[in-house]
């Protein structure tokens, strides 16, 4: 018998969901029929699509180290899904066992799960909410009562932006959380695009995600850049996500980075606005 006393009672069934199917893509078990049906026409839509997660999984990682390495002990991650192996607070906490994080996510099964797996980490918590609305999200005590947005800190937005259909809806949401950040600041994206892909899968890719709980529209590179509006973006710049600070060749897509449909990038906040540049770290 399936144990089913992870699932929330208030989580439709009839519809798959974004958070679960990238669960079943990423070789987790909390999802539905529903989601792994979903996920496999997306393969067959994409055969590379599992892999398309995994580089988004190791930017993430990567990602985080490096903003560890510029002295942020502060993440708030947002859209941060059903919790997998590597999550945010493990990486971070590794190498700074008192960095703060806080997830966020408008998904009740994510959100669930997250809320298991940091019982007695006093330095995490989960948080749900709808990322359109900001600026409750940024008033909500509990987020404010675990970080100090009078220091710098990072926000991730990884895989979510897509998710946001209307393109004013993301670009005002992304400059809601930009403007209550300090200088010093970080904002990580990653986002699906359809630069390389044959013309026909982003048609047939938002056709199924239509049938879900959350409709996604891809963006071109051009479309995705206005993100990094007043941010500083660090090297390389806005690159597919196998190209942002590859570890080596084992990193998935390592020598086809167009293959990962997905483009990346790391925004710092300058002490002065400034049109979006490319922002050379300091060495260690």
């Amino acid at each position: 018998m399936v144990d089913r006393t992870w699932i929330p009672d208030d989580v439709p069934l009839d519809k798959p969901n974004a958070a679960r199917m990238y669960d079943y893509l990423l070789g987790g078990y909390h999802n539905f029929a529903i989601d792994r049906g979903a996920a496999e026409q997306m393969i067959a839509i994409n055969p590379n699509t599992p892999l398309v997660m995994q580089a988004n999984r190791a930017f993430l990682r990567r990602a985080i180290k490096f903003l560890v390495e510029q002295g942020i002990d502060q993440f708030l991650d947002i859209g941060s899904g059903i919790p997998t192996a590597g999550n945010v607070h493990e990486v971070v906490q590794q190498l700074n066992p008192a960095a703060r994080v806080v997830y966020v996510d408008i998904d009740p099964v994510a959100v669930r799960h997250s809320e298991a797996i940091l019982r007695g980490n006093s330095q995490a918590i989960v948080v749900q909410a709808d990322i359109r609305q900001p600026k409750i999200l940024l008033n909500n005590p509990r987020v404010t009562g675990m970080l100090d947005f009078g220091k710098p800190m990072a926000v991730l937005l990884l895989f979510l932006l897509h998710f946001i259909t209307d393109d004013e809806q993301a670009y005002r949401l992304v400059r809601v959380l930009r403007e209550a950040l300090v200088p010093g600041s970080y904002v990580a994206i990653s986002h699906g695009s359809h630069e390389s892909a044959p013309r026909d899968v982003p048609e047939r890719l938002e056709a199924l995600y239509a049938k879900s709980t959350t409709p996604v529209r891809v963006r071109a590179r051009a479309q995705i850049e206005p993100f990094f509006e007043g941010l500083e973006l660090v090297e390389p710049g806005l690159v597919y996500v196998p190209s942002w600070r590859p570890e080596g060749p084992d990193d998935p897509f390592f020598d086809r980075p167009a293959k990962s449909d997905t483009f990346s990038g790391v925004g710092r906040k300058p002490w002065r606005r400034s049109r979006t540049r490319i922002y050379k770290s300091p060495p260690l």
